[in-house]
């Protein structure tokens, strides 16, 4: 086999492996396009190894990628971003192969926006560990491997990153898809029609809501109270000519399920303006969240200008 023909062969095994190290980058990261940038640094490495010293390509690739996305979150730039207070994953839309794999509850639940804000809590080391053991099933052998550590350290980072988990996660049941949809239709009515006791009434008692303020807030904004939430809601979906003159027109309003959960997306022009995402229990929402940082939206317009959507829940904000 000539050198040509290696190298596209070694870029098909590469490849083959793509979107595992995407999701992977993913969930360590939280933002798709760091996740894209560590996938092809990744390549690079590939490309520059002795790849006939490789035995077991998926799991080389798999410590690159992971040291790679820890050394992101060990940076001194991404501490900043961090921990000022306005960090929010990007959103990702229903179907999106960074998504996967999807086949558990704990897999499905790695990528779900308040997993991700949770993990944001725990160490480098511990979000890798968990990430590695939860999501993709690696044993602690394998784990100490990719990170250089002991199996006993991974056995420990587990429990830390778990306990810690456990002590911040809010509801994580998962919701019948009918039933969620049915919830969020409701909540959108009440929100438009300005029926704040009906809106108080589809709201939890702990319920919060977290905001990025039309992408301008330099912090995220939090409201909690059912109260104080369905008033900040009801002022949000409230449409006027100020919000329709910065949107640049009168956005349609769709429901779509965003990192697994449902979600309103205000969409103009196949552009996504905003999304507002749901944690949303048997028969009532627990959190929100407001996102319309255009940095946030931009894999999610990606996929949504290739998606078929339902018809709009309301045609014309």
């Amino acid at each position: 086999m000539d050198s040509t023909a290696v190298d596209r062969f070694d870029t098909s095994r590469f490849e083959a492996s793509r979107n595992r190290l995407a999701s992977l980058a993913y969930r360590l990261l939280g933002s798709a396009a760091d996740a894209q940038d560590a996938v092809q640094d990744a390549f690079l490495h590939w490309q520059a190894a002795d790849r006939q010293q490789i035995r077991v390509p998926e799991a080389w690739l798999t410590k690159v990628v992971t040291n790679l996305c820890l050394d992101r979150l060990r940076s001194a730039q991404a501490r900043r971003e961090r921990t000022a207070g306005a960090w929010f994953p990007e959103l990702l839309l229903d179907g999106d192969p960074m998504l996967g794999p999807a086949d558990t509850f704990e897999q499905r639940e790695s990528v779900s926006l308040a997993m991700l804000t949770v993990m944001e809590r725990l160490s480098p080391v511990e979000r890798a560990v968990y990430i590695l053991r939860e999501a993709f099933s690696y044993g602690h052998a394998e784990i100490a491997e990719i990170l250089d550590i002991t199996e006993s350290a991974s056995q420990q980072h587990l429990h830390r990153a778990r306990t810690r988990i456990t002590a911040t996660r809010r509801r994580g049941d998962e919701v019948d898809p009918t039933s969620a949809r049915r919830i969020v239709e409701e909540f959108l009515i009440a929100a438009t029609s300005g029926r704040t006791e009906r809106l108080v009434a589809l709201l939890t008692d702990d319920v919060i809501a977290l905001s990025d303020g039309a992408g301008l807030a330099e912090k995220l904004l939090r409201y909690d109270t059912p109260q104080r939430v369905a008033a900040v809601m009801r002022g949000g979906f409230k449409p006027t000519p100020a919000k329709r003159r910065l949107a640049g027109g009168a956005p349609a309003l769709h429901y779509a399920v965003v990192n697994g959960a449902p979600a309103i997306l205000f969409v103009l022009g196949g552009q996504v303006l905003g999304a507002v995402t749901f944690d949303v229990t048997e028969d009532k929402v627990a959190a929100l969240r407001g996102i319309a940082a255009p940095a946030r939206l931009v894999r999610l317009t990606e996929a949504w200008r290739q998606h078929e959507p339902d018809a709009p829940l309301i045609a014309q904000w």
